[in-house]
C-alpha cells in the first residue's frame, strides 16, 4: 500500500513515549521512510523530545506504522471505541461523516491555520469546513531520460502531439517503454487524474459534482488509446497491468523514455545513475494548465477531549522549522506558505523547485467526499480497460461515472 503521495513505506509499528505527565496525547503516524535509517520514528522522536521539554505537563505517545497498516490501525481503534487523539493518514472524510473529528479552527491558532497552502487547506474541507490538516504534499512532473532523448535527437515535449512524436522517435531507437503509462491497480487514480487535468477535465466539475465521463475526459482517453497505446508507444506491459512502482523501476534501469513522477523518483533514478530531466506535464496545445497535487492528512479525534493540548501540540508541529525539517527529510513539499517560501529561496532545495513551482496550479483528489474511497478503488480496477484494444473510453468512463453517482448518493 502507498500513501496518497505515492510513497511506499516498509516499516511496522513502534512506540515513542515520554515520561509521566498530567495529560497523555496519543498520535498514530504513518512512516515515510524506506528503511530503519530514515524511519519517521526518528523525526517524531526528536520533535516530541523537544516539545515535552517545554511542556512538562504533557506527554506525547506516538505509534508509527507503515502505510500498509496505518489506516487499518486507526479504523480498528475507532471501531473499538478508543480512537487516538491524533492520526496522520491518507483520508479523513469517513470520520467527518461520523462526527468524530475536531474542526481545524477548533484546534489551531489563527496564524497557523492561515499559513496552510490554499489548495491544500481547501482540499481538507467538507462542506466548507476544514477537518483535514495537510501534513505532507507533492505534485507531479514529466520525467524524461536525457541520454535516450539525446540519442533520439529530440527535446522535451510541451504538447500531446510533441509527446507522441517523441515517443515514436524513442521507439525507433528501441526504447522499451517510450512513454510508461501506469494505469495498473497500485496508483491508477493518479495517472488518470494527471491526464484528465492536462486535457482540461478532472474527476469533478466546476460545482464539485463528479464529471468522470465529461467530453474532455473522453477525448483525453480516446487520444491515449489511439495515439499512444494503439501505436505501441507505451511498452510491452498493458497499461492496465503496469503499476507505478514497476514503471519507476524500469525508468531507473534506463528502459523508459518518459513517465509522470513525484519527487521520490529523483532518488530512485539517481541511485542507478540515470540522468533525467523534468518538465511540466504537456497539454493539448501547450503546457498543462493544471497538474496533480496530492496530500496526506493530520486529523484530531474528539472522543478523548484534550482539545487545547492537541491544538497547542499541532501548532508546534506546523511551525516553519518542523515543516521544513520533515519536507527536507523525505523530499516532499511543505504544506505551509511560510515554509514553501523558505524552500523556494533556498539553494539546498533547488532539486524540489520543479515540483514547488507546480503547486499553485495543482488540483487534488476530491478527498472531502466520503464516496471518493469507493470511486478511487473502482478507477484503479477499471480505467486500464479504457485504453485496451477493443476498449471503449466513453463506455468505461460512463461506467465509472455511474458508480461515482451511486456512491455519492449513498452518503
Amino acid at each position: 500500500m502507498v500513501s496518497a503521495l505515492g510513497m511506499t513505506a516498509v516499516l511496522g509499528g513502534c512506540g515513542i513515549t515520554g515520561g509521566s505527565a498530567d495529560v497523555t496525547l496519543e498520535l498514530v503516524a504513518a512512516d515515510y521512510g524506506d528503511s530503519a535509517a530514515n524511519s519517521s520514528r526518528k523525526y517524531w522522536d526528536k520533535l516530541v523530545e523537544e516539545y515535552e521539554a517545554d511542556h512538562p505537563g504533557v506527554r506525547i505517545d506516538v505509534s508509527v506504522y507503515s502505510w500498509n497498516d496505518v489506516d487499518r490501525k486507526v479504523r480498528e481503534m475507532v471501531a473499538a471505541g478508543d480512537p487516538p487523539d491524533m492520526a496522520q493518514m491518507g483520508a479523513y472524510a469517513d470520520y467527518v461523516a461520523q462526527n468524530q473529528l475536531y474542526k481545524a479552527d477548533d484546534l489551531l491558532s489563527i496564524p497557523v491555520q492561515a499559513d496552510f497552502v490554499g489548495q491544500l487547506a481547501s482540499a481538507g474541507q467538507v462542506k466548507g469546513v476544514q477537518y483535514g490538516m495537510p501534513f505532507a504534499s507533492s505534485t507531479r512532473v514529466l520525467f524524461y531520460n536525457k541520454a535516450l532523448f539525446d540519442k533520439a535527437g529530440i527535446t522535451p515535449p510541451e504538447t500531446w502531439d510533441e509527446l507522441a512524436d517523441a515517443a515514436e522517435a524513442l521507439k525507433g531507437e528501441g526504447v522499451k517503454y517510450p512513454y510508461a503509462l501506469p494505469l495498473g491497480p497500485e496508483e491508477a487514480q493518479a495517472e488518470t487524474m494527471q491526464w484528465m487535468l492536462s486535457g482540461g477535465g478532472g474527476y469533478t466539475d466546476s460545482v464539485d459534482s463528479y464529471g468522470i465521463d465529461s467530453p474532455e475526459n473522453i477525448d483525453t482517453f480516446s487520444w491515449l488509446k489511439n495515439e499512444l497505446v494503439g501505436k505501441d508507444l507505451t511498452g510491452p506491459v498493458p497499461p492496465g497491468e503496469l503499476n507505478r512502482a514497476d514503471a519507476f523501476a524500469a525508468f531507473a534501469k534506463g528502459e523508459v523514455g518518459m513517465v509522470n513522477g513525484h519527487p521520490s523518483l529523483m532518488k530512485i533514478a539517481a541511485k542507478k545513475g540515470v540522468e533525467y530531466g523534468m518538465v511540466p506535464m504537456p497539454g493539448q496545445e501547450g503546457t498543462s494548465k493544471a497538474t496533480l497535487g496530492v496530500a496526506d492528512w493530520m486529523t484530531a479525534f474528539r472522543k478523548n477531549g484534550n482539545r487545547d493540548q492537541v491544538g497547542d501540540f499541532l501548532d508546534f508541529v506546523y511551525s516553519e522549522k518542523n515543516v521544513l525539517a520533515f519536507s527536507r527529510e523525505y523530499d516532499l513539499l511543505p504544506v505551509t506558505t511560510s515554509a514553501s517560501a523558505t524552500m523556494a529561496a533556498s539553494d539546498r532545495d533547488r532539486h524540489l523547485r520543479p515540483f514547488l513551482e507546480e503547486l499553485p496550479a495543482s488540483e487534488l483528489y476530491p478527498v472531502g467526499k466520503t464516496s471518493w474511497a469507493d470511486v478511487s478503488a473502482q478507477v484503479k480496477q477499471q480505467i486500464g480497460k479504457a485504453v485496451a484494444p477493443g476498449g471503449s473510453p466513453s463506455g468505461v468512463l460512463g461506467h465509472l461515472q455511474a458508480t461515482a453517482v451511486r456512491a455519492e448518493s449513498a452518503e
